[in-house]
């Protein structure tokens, strides 16, 4: 992570590693499965010279603390706040990917008034994942469901990391160089760091019970704050939804559309994503 320096900070009974650098208004980019903080190499530096980035690894993931539990993202939403505010931070710009998103959705409820504007990649809202999911759905996003069984997972990940990954990786990426295989192996190390295939798993399983019912709850709330929404146009979400509409149904200001990447959209097209993202986040400054 050129230009930035890496942090152990303890925000909400965890420690969160993160690599914090550059100057002004602050943006917080959270990565998604099964990665780390590392996904944004190829973004970050190119936003020091405008906004302090600050890049975390989640609850769970990378280098970050691995508890037993806390993974609904009401949970690691806080987790997120709580490090802000340990930064001087109160008010920032979101941006998040897969699970990283699905945790920036819910800070941006939770916290309204720290959110300055949210940017979404290749995902819809959790609980119309859910509400939505027909056969095909089931068949694109099959780990979803697989990794709501007990224990079976957890025993099959450990067994088979080093292939899950890269057939992860394979069939979600349109851009098949997009990730080096130096990160390939940092990745790979991260994810079988003691109690990180669990973790991820448990993240998993909280969006199918607990995100649920507290989105269940919510459902009469939108977002206030700006929302940028950007998929990839060879990935399932494009496929499968209407991207922009799952947004507005949350949020009273959506704009967005696909870029020609698959689903790990930062590595796959960073340039194509800064175009988007740069003057989305100066119109928060």
């Amino acid at each position: 992570m050129p230009g930035m320096q890496q942090q152990t900070i303890r925000a909400n009974g965890v420690r969160i590693n993160a690599w914090v650098g550059g100057a002004g208004d602050p943006v917080v980019l959270l990565h998604g499965y099964p990665q780390t903080a590392q996904m944004w190499r190829k973004v970050a530096p190119s936003l020091l010279n405008r906004f302090t980035v600050v890049c975390p690894d989640l609850r769970g993931y990378g280098d970050s603390d691995k508890p037993r539990d806390g993974y609904d993202k009401r949970s690691m939403a806080s987790d997120i706040m709580g490090m802000m505010i340990a930064l001087g931070f109160e008010r920032f710009a979101l941006v998040g990917h897969d699970r990283g998103a699905r945790v920036s959705h819910r800070l941006a409820m939770d916290y309204p008034d720290a959110v300055k504007n949210l940017t979404v990649l290749d995902i819809v809202p959790t609980h119309t994942v859910f509400r939505d999911a027909g056969k095909d759905l089931a068949a694109a996003y099959w780990h979803w469901f697989f990794f709501q069984v007990p224990d079976l997972p957890e025993i099959m990940l450990a067994n088979s990391a080093e292939p899950f990954l890269r057939n992860m990786f394979r069939a979600l990426c349109f851009r098949q160089d997009a990730i080096e295989e130096p990160m390939f192996a940092e990745y790979l190390r991260a994810f079988t760091l003691p109690g990180t295939i669990r973790a991820g798993l448990e993240d998993y399983r909280a969006a199918a019970t607990v995100d649920i019912a507290d989105d269940e709850r919510d459902l009469g709330k939108k977002l206030s704050c700006p929302v940028l929404a950007i998929w990839g146009e060879q990935g399932k979400m494009h496929t499968l939804f209407d991207v922009l509409a799952t947004w507005r149904e949350k949020a009273t200001d959506v704009r967005g559309h696909a870029l020609p990447c698959g689903h790990f959209i930062p590595e796959e097209a960073p340039g194509e994503l800064l175009r988007d993202l740069i003057p989305f986040l100066d119109q928060g400054r």
